[in-house]
Formats: C-alpha cells, structure tokens, sequence
C-alpha cells in the first residue's frame, strides 16, 4: 500500500473586515447548531472541520498586546 503523503507544516493568520468576519462566524455557528462539518478556504487552501472537533477559546497577554483566539482541534483522518 502507498505511503499517504506528509502534509506541510502551515501557520496562517488572515484579517477579515468585520462584515466578512461576521459572515463566517454565523456560518460556522449554523455549521455547529446542526452538527455539520464546517467548510472553509484559508489563503487557497480548503479546509473541512469536522463536527466533532473540540472547540475552545485562546487567550494570550503580553505587555503590548492580547489576543482571543476561536479554536477548532481534530485529528485528520488517515
């Protein structure tokens, strides 16, 4: 059987004005209430989060700044 081949390494951050931001949020809220995995294109790249990725919230403090991250973590299938 052929080795299934390695996925790169990938660390995107994308700003969003706030309307378009708002779009995605109310998709991926509509995409959670239903139990429907949540689809999305990242700088050109298709992602699927599964409707069973655990859901969590981020926050980060420096002296400069904060930040709040939404997260979505799923192991990919094989």
């Amino acid at each position: 059987m052929p080795a299934k081949p390695q996925r790169k390494h990938r660390d995107i951050e994308k700003n969003y004005p706030a309307k378009k931001f708002v779009e995605k949020l109310r998709r991926l809220a509509d995409c959670i209430e239903s139990g429907e995995p949540f689809r999305i294109q990242i700088a050109g790249e298709r992602v699927t989060i599964p409707a069973g990725a655990v859901i969590g919230l981020e926050h980060e403090r420096s002296a400069a700044s904060e930040e709040v991250e939404f997260q979505m973590k799923w192991t990919p299938k094989s």
